[in-house]
């Protein structure tokens, strides 16, 4: 498996979903929209065609738990292929395009040898990540998983600038970075302050942060930079 080979699949997948033969729609959500609760019963898997979507879960008490972001050609929602419920909320970051497939028409194209395949890449590839996100949880202090988080988010939404920095764009707020590591959004902002100070992570106006990859890569892999 490669990123290449995932890529591709969401590609044939974007190709098939437009061509009406999933029976797939585009719908236009606004922001903050909820595309599905957790509790409900949906029977679609999602691609973002444009647009940023988060999934979270909620703890008895109340607080929100921030799983994953998605943008402009990831695909969501694959839990509804089981028929259960859905585990988690799925919200519309900014204003959206969202291709929504049946999950019925999906588990019909997976007769093509070839989509199926990429579909099994894709999903080893999720799983991959989220043991990563489970690893981190027990084998990082907070500091370092905001760190990861940081890292992961810029190389996934990261667009390149000079050297080894890259630009978060789109704002994301301490409470939903705090809701993905697992501490308070009074921790994030001070570790947030440290990273800055180290020169780990820059402030600027045109964007929400600019990472330097290379330095936060050394931090979370144990490099010291203090």
């Amino acid at each position: 498996m490669t990123s290449v080979e995932v890529s591709q699949f969401k590609d044939e997948l974007r190709t098939l979903a437009a061509s009406d033969s999933l029976g797939a729609s585009s719908i236009r959500y606004a922001k903050r929209t909820h595309i599905y609760n957790c509790g409900e019963h949906d029977g679609n898997i999602y691609l973002v065609e444009s647009g940023q979507v988060k999934t979270l879960t909620y703890a008895r008490c109340g607080k929100e738990c921030l799983l994953s972001i998605y943008t402009s050609g990831d695909i969501f929602g694959e839990s509804s292929l089981l028929g259960a419920v859905r585990a988690e909320t799925a919200t519309v970051m900014r204003t959206s395009w969202i291709r929504r497939i049946p999950a019925d028409g999906f588990r019909s194209a997976l007769a093509d040898r070839k989509l199926l395949n990429g579909f099994i890449d894709h999903m080893a590839e999720r799983l991959t990540e989220q043991q990563q996100v489970i690893t981190s949880m027990v084998t990082m202090d907070s500091e370092q998983r905001l760190a990861e988080v940081l890292l992961r988010l810029s190389r996934k939404l990261g667009k390149q600038r000079s050297g080894h920095l890259l630009a978060i764009e789109e704002r994301i707020t301490q409470e939903e970075l705090s809701g993905m590591v697992g501490t308070t959004r009074s921790r994030v902002g001070y570790f947030l302050k440290r990273f800055k100070d180290a020169g780990l992570v820059l402030p600027v106006s045109e964007a929400f942060l600019l990472v330097n990859e290379k330095r936060l890569a050394e931090y979370v892999n144990g490099v010291p930079w203090f």
